[in-house]
């Protein structure tokens, strides 16, 4: 039997957004040229759909998607995946982050401590690390973080900080532009998806620190 949708999400349409009925959808889609919309068996798995972004979402595999639209309240995490977080030390404002296999916490790779950083800048570099990582090897998992902000960055291939250069943060900067010339020569398949803390804990890179 066909699961029933109750949400559906338009990412491309008159308004973008999530929708409580097909009626709704359809006022968003109709006559909009090429719109992008899909149903959801739950909100949580459209809103989950929504934050990733149409692309991401056409690449799940159909399990990953299997995943994502549970019916349960509360979605389980896809496996295998990725898992990137940044440590921000308010009291020497040294930065550093990680990357470790989801599921057994295996950690990938690790950079810093970087002096005179913040933590949204560690999460943004954590995704760009991540994601030239698994296309190093030839691998389309998903990457979770808890950063939207990093993600948003990503997305728009610019670390949007607000942090100013100084003679400790020189390093630091570099590796920024890097990140951002390599997300604007590359393109990748791997979904980013938000960990969803509230229902699974501290994210698997997290390092503990709170």
């Amino acid at each position: 039997m066909a699961k029933k949708n109750t949400h559906y999400v338009v990412w491309d349409g008159l308004k973008p957004g999530i929708y409580n009925s097909w009626e709704e959808c359809q006022l968003q889609i109709k006559g909009y040229p090429n719109a992008k919309f899909k149903g959801f068996p739950n909100l949580i798995s459209a809103k989950r759909a929504f934050e990733m972004g149409y692309e991401a979402y056409k690449n799940l595999s159909a399990e990953q998607g299997a995943l994502l639209n549970t019916t349960e309240n509360t979605p389980k995490p896809i496996y295998p995946s990725l898992a990137v977080d940044a440590a921000w030390n308010t009291a020497t404002l040294e930065m550093e982050y990680q990357g470790v296999d989801c599921k057994t916490g295996k950690q990938i790779f690790h950079q810093g401590p970087f002096p005179d950083a913040t933590n949204n800048i560690g999460e943004f570099l954590a995704i760009v690390h991540g994601l030239a990582y698994l296309k190093k090897i030839g691998s389309d998992i998903p990457i979770y973080t808890d950063s939207m902000t990093a993600i948003s960055w990503v997305r728009a291939k610019q670390a949007r900080t607000k942090l100013q250069p100084t003679n400790k943060n020189q390093k630091l900067f570099e590796l920024i532009q890097r990140a951002e010339n390599w997300l604007k020569e590359n393109t990748w398949k791997n979904p980013l998806l938000k960990w969803e803390t509230k229902y699974w804990g501290e994210i698997p890179a997290d390092f503990g620190r709170k």
